[in-house]
């Protein structure tokens, strides 16, 4: 079993966890099926419960794993939220051994050039980075919290 150490997340989220095969698997709620449990997929699926639980946001507006474009690469954005059909967040995890630092936020200002999010957040499921968008200036501004939906 993997090492499961405890992020900087509220504790009572609905984490589901199960053993088969020599593996331990984890519960997507969005993508609604089991997946190998790894570093990273620990902090999405904690990710995925902190929008939904505490910022309110709705599995139906939420997408995994969004194919991204880039210089003819195609790169994956781990959640997007969607409100009124248009993107709204945009979430980049790292596992929590793995530093946020200027690279993470450029990866993710690069999917923000085709996905067009109006906030940021990047994490490793200890540290938390929130952003909002200023397309006029082309950057962003840190903020202390995404909004909850309203």
């Amino acid at each position: 079993m993997i090492n499961l150490i405890s992020l900087n997340f509220p504790e009572n989220y609905q984490i589901r966890l199960k053993q088969a095969q020599d593996n331990t698997y984890i519960f997507c709620f969005v993508r609604k099926k089991w997946l190998v449990l790894t570093p990273e997929e620990w902090v999405r699926q904690h990710c995925i419960q902190f929008l939904l639980n505490d910022l309110g946001y709705s599995l139906s507006a939420m997408a995994v794993e969004t194919k991204v474009h880039i210089n003819g690469m195609q790169k994956r954005a781990d959640i997007v939220v969607y409100k009124q059909a248009q993107t709204w967040i945009i979430v980049e995890c790292k596992a929590p051994h793995i530093k946020i630092d200027q690279s993470t936020f450029d990866q993710i200002a690069r999917y923000n050039i085709q996905l067009g999010g109006n906030y940021l957040m990047l994490t490793n499921g200890l540290n938390h980075y929130y952003c909002q968008m200023d397309f006029e200036a082309k950057k962003y501004q840190f903020i202390p919290q995404l909004p909850a939906k309203v």
